[in-house]
């Protein structure tokens, strides 16, 4: 009865920002927090990028890099906690962004969030999967030290994970909830093990002093102290994925409390698994220039095998690094699929109507699932063409993760942050402060991620991100002028936000909220099967708004 009574006042909150209830609403904090965890993946992250810092000063810019960035993470995460404690929605950073700004502003400002988080979503999926594969075929080469997979061997390893993790989310949607769940204790139990497993092996160890303050950028190209910077990327890339469990809010009973709380709860858990998974092997480190010239690019094998002395050895290591890849590319395939559907409800991507929609047999949106899939595949295909510019997604999701949680933070700060004063996350007397420092760092982060790992530059070693970015950012423009310039308004709700009528969502007078759903039953037969901006602002004019 409880959880009924729960759910019924979730679906009422939810009519009141605009929306009908069409997901169910099985998902605890808990599988949330496994969610979030489960996209950081940070054995999996740190290990696939670690050529990075291998590249760019070594263990203070592994270690001290980790620490810095999991602080920054924990702002941003605290500050996108802050607003979803008041609008909780599968919209996320794109509903919020509209809700924040003024109403003349809410549409652009909703599109540009919206296409940055869109775009980020399918390519952190996209890296994921495909650094999944390439980690899946670097186990070949523990046996045979000079081999290498080709594009072909390589685009198609990618395409069997993204089918296996699209086939969870199909006949395993049922089960995503223990799926999340046994994803923390999969993680945890893996580093526990790598760690005594690699200590406990090792012929030799570094000192303490190697370990903590050891720092050789020699390989970068870069000065010493830019280069550790640009290696902060590898820390960036695997803490990007908290604010995307926002897409999950209206499958949890009471999103406003459960989802905060899992935002900022799994970046604290990330940060402390990545130091217990990072000094042990930075104490049992072999040669830097041997891991650095292995031929699949993925020196973490080499670095289990080396350690515990046996292929067998290194394989039975990296095998628990293969399982966490799994729960993140199923994860961060759910929150894609999510984030699609909540940005295909408002109108904003080319054939909205059949994204958009829920699949009641399974209940998820299939037909956004599946676009979250086919994206990713056809992105793969780039491959064949540069391997440069592949290798590039890693940093354009991170820079289009970050500027996405960046506009409602920045819209909330411009505005006095007067719609999260009675946040029941609110920072309090800290906001302020903290708003102000993850959006500096956002701003840094553009221009880092944009730079080559190591100079001097050719095509094959170029960072193509920065024209990756902006090949999506044409699409998004030209689809506005097409599209949405005429027919796009945001958000259902976009009146502005007076200081008095923030907060939670009030859950009362479901009915008001339900005449201006347009997707609910109602709200078709009033409104019928127009645009839809024109649609909406009858809604508003239902409302009296």
């Amino acid at each position: 009865m409880r959880q009924g009574s729960e759910d019924a006042s979730a679906d009422a909150a939810l009519a009141k920002m605009g929306y009908k209830s069409e997901l169910p609403r099985n998902l605890t904090m808990m599988s949330i927090l496994g969610l979030s965890f489960a996209i950081m993946a940070v054995p999996f992250g740190l290990s696939t990028t670690m050529y990075i810092t291998l590249t760019d000063g070594q263990a203070v810019t592994i270690l001290w890099g980790w620490v810095l960035v999991s602080f920054i993470s924990l702002s941003i995460a605290a500050s996108l906690a802050e607003i979803c404690a008041v609008y909780p929605t599968a919209g996320g950073v794109y509903y919020w962004s509209a809700m924040l700004s003024t109403q003349e502003w809410a549409p652009i400002t909703s599109w540009i969030c919206g296409w940055l988080t869109l775009v980020g979503n399918w390519t952190v999926t996209t890296s994921i999967n495909f650094s999944g594969g390439q980690l899946i075929l670097s186990a070949i080469a523990l046996w045979r030290n000079d081999w290498a997979p080709n594009a072909y061997q390589t685009v198609l390893m990618f395409w069997a994970v993204m089918l296996i993790c699209m086939l969870v989310n199909i006949f395993g949607a049922k089960y995503l909830d223990l799926i999340n769940k046994v994803c923390i204790y999969w993680t945890a139990a893996s580093v526990l093990i790598i760690m005594i497993t690699l200590l406990a092996m090792a012929d030799t160890r570094r000192s303490g002093a190697f370990v903590f303050g050891h720092y050789d950028a020699s390989a970068s190209g870069w000065p010493p102290g830019w280069a550790f910077f640009v290696g902060l990327l590898q820390a960036s890339y695997t803490l990007t994925g908290y604010g995307m469990v926002a897409a999950m809010c209206e499958e949890v009973q009471t999103p406003e409390r459960e989802v905060p709380k899992a935002m900022v709860l799994s970046v604290a858990a990330a940060g402390i698994t990545g130091i217990v998974y990072l000094v042990p092997i930075l104490f049992v480190l072999p040669d830097v220039a041997m891991l650095l010239g292995v031929a699949n690019g993925q020196p973490i094998g080499l670095l289990f095998k080396t350690v515990t002395g046996s292929p067998s050895g290194g394989f039975g290591l990296l095998f628990l690094i293969l399982g966490i890849l799994f729960f993140a590319g199923i994860g961060a395939l759910t929150a894609a699929s999510r984030c699609t559907y909540a940005f295909a409800r408002d109108g904003a991507i080319p054939g909205s109507r059949l994204w958009s929609r829920a699949d009641d047999r399974f209940g998820i949106p299939l037909y956004g699932l599946m676009l979250s899939t086919i994206v990713p595949c056809l992105l793969g295909l780039i491959y064949f063409g540069s391997t440069a510019a592949f290798n590039s997604f890693t940093g354009v999701a991170t820079i289009c993760l970050s500027t996405s949680y960046g506009v409602p933070i920045l819209v909330s700060l411009i505005r006095g942050r007067k719609s999260v004063t009675n946040s029941t996350f609110s920072l309090g007397k800290f906001g302020f402060a903290i708003n102000t420092l993850t959006i500096c760092w956002i701003c840094l982060a553009v221009v880092l991620f944009c730079m080559p790992v190591s100079l001097p530059v050719d095509k094959s070693t170029m960072n193509y991100a920065s024209v990756v970015f902006a090949g999506f950012a044409t699409i998004s423009v030209v689809w506005y002028f097409v599209r949405g310039r005429k027919d796009f308004s945001g958000p259902p709700v976009t009146k502005d936000t007076s200081p008095a009528g923030v907060g939670v969502v009030k859950r009362h007078d479901p009915l008001e909220a339900e005449i201006g759903i347009r997707n609910s039953d109602a709200g078709k037969a009033v409104l019928g099967d127009e645009s839809q901006k024109v649609r909406t602002d009858k809604a508003h004019r239902l409302l009296g708004r």
